[in-house]
């Protein structure tokens, strides 16, 4: 079964071409357009993971992922924050209130499908990377 992804962004065109290019990679996409729309998919839909813009109306990014954070049934989804917030304290910002990776505006959609089979990778092995000891050698 393809995973899940909601989009959310209030630039229609941004929207677009995040859901086209995630539909060619296999998986199915939900949207929304605004802050309230974004929480009211999450509980419809059941995402399994968040693409999230902060400027929007209504509720800005930061607010649905403090909300997301906060609710026990949302508190796991994978979140990417992907925003024209390039200022180093809306970076800060976004890693201190649990967002899961930080991709700036304007992006490689390339880059921006790698973000998401990382972190579903990391999903489906989370201690893969740190199941051996290290090895060092003198």
């Amino acid at each position: 079964m393809a995973k899940k992804i909601l989009v959310v962004d209030d630039e229609r065109h941004i929207v677009r071409l995040v859901e086209v290019n995630l539909q060619r990679t296999g998986y199915d996409v939900v949207t929304a357009y605004d802050g309230i729309e974004a929480i009211e998919q999450t509980k419809a839909e059941k995402p399994n993971m968040i693409i999230l813009d902060v400027m929007m109306p209504r509720m800005d990014g930061f607010e649905v992922l403090k909300e997301l954070r906060g609710n026990a049934e949302t508190k796991d989804i994978p979140v990417i924050m992907l925003t024209a917030k390039a200022q180093d304290a809306d970076i800060f910002k976004g890693w201190s209130s649990g967002v899961d990776s930080y991709l700036t505006k304007p992006f490689n959609p390339r880059e921006l499908l790698a973000f998401v089979e990382r972190i579903f990778q990391s999903l489906e092995h989370p201690a893969d990377e740190y199941d051996s000891e290290p090895t060092w050698e003198v």
